[in-house]
């Protein structure tokens, strides 16, 4: 399935689920993909699974890394954080809202190298009125788990805030 025909189909299943047409849903993501500065920078790839499931990739260039062959921390926090929060923007999205991150928790369990192709796979976990709840892997390109994460968004209204 092509990255739009998941954005099409995830648009039929918000109409189908909310029992209202959420005609902006798609749009949305277009607009998120293009205004998203520090994923495109980092050379960022995202990819929706379903609402509220999303991946993003990201491979570890020269720009990442701290010392000769080890990528900062920062960078894969980075990753983390766009992944655990576009997992609660999709939802978020799917109800006329936007989110911002409350918190986040990581673990590191692997170093992470120049040119290590990493996947991270966010999915929300628990979503209330108010906070939605997400948890992430990000994984190396030998399936090797090098972080977890999880993470707290607040949810709050579309008009409280210009969206790009």
């Amino acid at each position: 399935m092509t990255q739009h025909s998941a954005v099409a189909s995830l648009f039929i299943i918000v109409q189908n689920k909310s029992g209202q047409k959420n005609a902006d849903f798609e749009e949305w993501i277009r607009r998120f993909e293009k205004g998203n500065h520090y994923g495109l920078h980092n050379g960022m790839k995202f990819k929706l699974i379903d609402l509220g499931h999303i991946s993003y990739s990201m491979k570890i260039t020269e720009q990442h890394l701290s010392s000769p062959s080890t990528c900062h921390g920062g960078a894969v926090a980075g990753l983390m954080d766009a992944v655990l929060g576009t997992a609660a923007l999709t939802l978020a999205f799917s109800r006329n809202q936007l989110c911002s991150t409350v918190e986040f928790k990581m673990n590191y369990f692997v170093p992470v190298k120049l040119n290590d192709a990493l996947v991270g796979v966010g999915k929300v976990e628990n979503a209330g009125k108010r906070l939605v709840v997400t948890r992430a892997d990000i994984k190396n390109q030998d399936d090797r788990v090098v972080a977890i994460g999880q993470g707290t968004f607040n949810l709050y209204p579309m008009d409280k805030r210009e969206f790009p």
